[in-house]
C-alpha cells in the first residue's frame, strides 16, 4: 500500500479557500497524467470560479475521463432522501454515469474495468448519517479491492474542524447512514475521514489526497469565500447544516424535521403538538446558541403531507456555542415526557431508524425510561476522547 498527502502552501485566511480540485489541476496534474479517469462527484464538485469538475477533467488532452459516479440525491443533487437514483448516460460526453444509490451502493468490477484513478470531489457537511462519506469509504474499499489508485480532491468542513459532538457508532448497528465507529459530528474533512478510513480501519487502499489550500479549523463554511452549493435537496444553508447533526434524529420518529418546507431541520412540529406550549418548555432548558419560537406548518410532502403542523422554529443564536446534539436530544426527551401518547418511533426493515442514525438502541431505550439527556451523554465521553487520539494522525489543517 502507498498513501501520500498532498500538501499546499498555506493561503492568508482574508483569500478565498481553493479546493482541492484546483490545487490538484493548477499545481499537481502530473497526477492524471495518462490516466483513465472514475470521477465521483455532484453538483457540489466545482473549481474556485465554479466550473464543474466534469468539464475541467474532460477538456484536458493529458488524461481522458472515463466514467462519472454520483451518490445519494443523484449528479445534480436534486433526487429526494432515500429515493434510489438510476444510472444513466451522459449524452454530450459520451460517458456513463453510474448510480451508486440505487442497485449497486459501491462501484463493481465492470464500472471500474478500464479505470486506473478513481477521484472523490463532493462537498459534505460534517455529520455521520450524510451518506456521502459512506460513498467515499465504500468506494475505497472497491478501489483497494481492484488495485486502482484513489484520490480525494479535499473540501472544507463547512461545520469547522473544531467541534467534535455525539456517541462513536456501535457497529452492531453499521449502515449506509453510519458505516465507521465515529461520532456523529466528526470534525473532520472528507481527506481526513479517507485517511482514517484507510489507516484506522483497513481498508488498504493507494491514497492520495489534495489539501484544499488556506481552510483553518475554526473556519465555518460562509468564512471560506466558496459559494454553498446545496449538496441535497434539504439542505439549503449553512444554518440548516449546523442543526442538522441534531435536528436529523428526528426522522428516527413520527415527528417532522421540516422536510417539505423551506427551512427543512429548522421546523419541528406534529399535528398533536402545542407549538406555543413546547417552545416555552424548550426556551426554559436555556440550551446553548439557540432559541425556539412557536411555529405551524404544512410540509407539501414527507411526514404529514398537507397536514397542518405545530411545533417550533429552532433559532441558531451562537453557532460557536451551539451543542446541536444535545438540542435534539433535549428536544425529543421534553416531547417525550410531556407528549408521551404522541411521539413514536419508526422502524425500517424491522429496524428502529433511529437506533441506525444514533448509532446505537441504548439511546432509544434510555429516552424511554426517562434518563436525562446530560446523564446520556456523559456515558459518551471515554469513547470520545479514544477517538480524538486515534484521528491526531489524520488531521491535515492547523
Amino acid at each position: 500500500m502507498r498513501e501520500s498527502v498532498i500538501r499546499n502552501p498555506k493561503s492568508e485566511i482574508r483569500n478565498p479557500i481553493r479546493p482541492g480540485l484546483s490545487c490538484l489541476l493548477e499545481e499537481r496534474s502530473e497526477i492524471l497524467k495518462g490516466r483513465a479517469i472514475g470521477l465521483i462527484t455532484n453538483i457540489t464538485g466545482v473549481d474556485k470560479e465554479g466550473k464543474r469538475n466534469i468539464d475541467l477533467l474532460w477538456a484536458r488532452d493529458d488524461c481522458h475521463l472515463t466514467a462519472i459516479f454520483s451518490p445519494e440525491h443523484g449528479l445534480k443533487s436534486d433526487v429526494l432522501d432515500a429515493i434510489p437514483v438510476d444510472s444513466a448516460f451522459d449524452s454530450s460526453k459520451k460517458l456513463p454515469v453510474y448510480s451508486l444509490y440505487g442497485e449497486h451502493k459501491q462501484p463493481t468490477r465492470r464500472m471500474l474495468a478500464g479505470i486506473n484513478l478513481l477521484i472523490f470531489d463532493i462537498q459534505d457537511i460534517g455529520v455521520r448519517y450524510y451518506t456521502y462519506i459512506t460513498t467515499l469509504a465504500m468506494a475505497m474499499e472497491a478501489a483497494a479491492k481492484e488495485g486502482i489508485p484513489f484520490l480525494v480532491c479535499d473540501r472544507p468542513n463547512p461545520l469547522t474542524g473544531k467541534k467534535v459532538e455525539g456517541n462513536i457508532l456501535d457497529l452492531k448497528f453499521r449502515s449506509f447512514v453510519g458505516y465507521y465507529p465515529i461520532p456523529i459530528r466528526h470534525g473532520m474533512s472528507v481527506g481526513e475521514l479517507a485517511l482514517l478510513f484507510n489507516q484506522e480501519y483497513g481498508i488498504g487502499a493507494e491514497l492520495e489526497v489534495v489539501k484544499a489550500e488556506g481552510w483553518r479549523r475554526e473556519m465555518w463554511f460562509d468564512e471560506t469565500g466558496l459559494p454553498w452549493i446545496p449538496p441535497s435537496p434539504d439542505m439549503p444553508g449553512l444554518n440548516t447544516a449546523a442543526l442538522y447533526p441534531g435536528t436529523c434524529l428526528f426522522e428516527g420518529t413520527n415527528v417532522s424535521e421540516g422536510r417539505g418546507t423551506s427551512t427543512p431541520f429548522e421546523l419541528i412540529g406534529a399535528p398533536w403538538l402545542d407549538g406555543e406550549r413546547l417552545a416555552a418548555e424548550l426556551n426554559s432548558l436555556a440550551l446553548s446558541g439557540v432559541r425556539f419560537a412557536p411555529a405551524g406548518f404544512k410540509p407539501t410532502r414527507s411526514k404529514y403531507a398537507g397536514i397542518d403542523c405545530s411545533g417550533v422554529k429552532v433559532m441558531v443564536l451562537d453557532r460557536e456555542n451551539i451543542d446541536p446534539i444535545r438540542t435534539g436530544l433535549n428536544m425529543l426527551a421534553l416531547i417525550k415526557r410531556n407528549h408521551a401518547t404522541g411521539l413514536s418511533w419508526l422502524k425500517r426493515d424491522e429496524t428502529y431508524f433511529f437506533d441506525r442514525l444514533i448509532g446505537t438502541g441504548q439511546v432509544r431505550q434510555q429516552l424511554d425510561a426517562g434518563v436525562s439527556v446530560e446523564a446520556i451523554m456523559s456515558s459518551w465521553l471515554k469513547e470520545m476522547n479514544r477517538f480524538l487520539v486515534t484521528r491526531r494522525t489524520c488531521l491535515l489543517y492547523d
